[in-house]
């Protein structure tokens, strides 16, 4: 066989076998591609999540509004005496001690008064045990923000605001006072076992608080 003919052999065998060559690459080359199709994007998931912290405020609005309610209630009692005692011959002014007044009984109390005071006590009344002790965890709420991690501090202020009350009026508080303060640390003590927190109320808020229940503002 001749040089050329050794040449050309070669030269086809070349070809057929970068033909083949090529053709074994696209066939690998399109598997590829389809098992690429087939599979489902890479989701990406975040390391670290983002935590909300619930920031708790002081409802100003409630606890102004509860403020004044109190304060129209016990100006209305103190009205109430006043106009009994006038009405007996009896001296009243800023210095008098109503709370001594009404403890000792030196006051006469007509029928209609009478009426109107049992029925402001009774159950569902406004100074009644229910109602008093639904004031008093509202208020609590309102100057904790609606917090329940600050509940202690709520029950303490309370207890605190009944001990400096039954130094106010002179001597042991009526069964309906110790009643109220049972009932309203019974609903202190559920709202703070409704989630477990560490945080704790400002002195301010608890001390306030102190002061009105002392002052009879929050319950008489």
């Amino acid at each position: 066989m001749s040089v050329n003919g050794i040449t050309n052999v070669a030269q086809s065998y070349d070809n057929k076998s970068t033909a083949k060559t090529n053709q074994n690459q696209q066939v690998a080359d399109e598997e590829k591609q389809k098992s690429t199709e087939s599979e489902p994007a890479v989701v990406y998931e975040k390391s670290e999540q983002t935590v909300e912290k619930k920031v708790y405020q002081r409802d100003t609005v409630s606890i102004d509004k509860l403020m004044a309610e109190a304060e129209k209630r016990t100006q209305s009692l103190r009205d109430l005496v006043e106009k009994m005692m006038r009405k007996q011959g009896k001296a009243y002014n800023d210095a008098t001690d109503i709370y001594a007044i009404l403890r000792k009984g030196k006051l006469e109390v007509d029928p209609e008064t009478r009426a109107q005071a049992q029925k402001d006590i009774a159950e569902d009344g406004y100074w009644g045990v229910d109602q008093t002790s639904e004031r008093m965890l509202s208020f609590a709420k309102a100057l904790a923000g609606g917090d329940p991690s600050k509940a202690n501090e709520m029950i303490d202020a309370v207890k605190k605001g009944f001990e400096e009350a039954t130094k106010t009026w002179g001597g042991e508080l009526p069964e309906i006072s110790k009643r109220t303060l049972d009932e309203t640390l019974s609903k202190l003590e559920a709202w703070r076992d409704s989630i477990n927190g560490d945080s704790t109320m400002s002195n301010s808020a608890a001390q306030t608080f102190k002061n009105q229940a002392a002052s009879g503002k929050i319950a008489e």
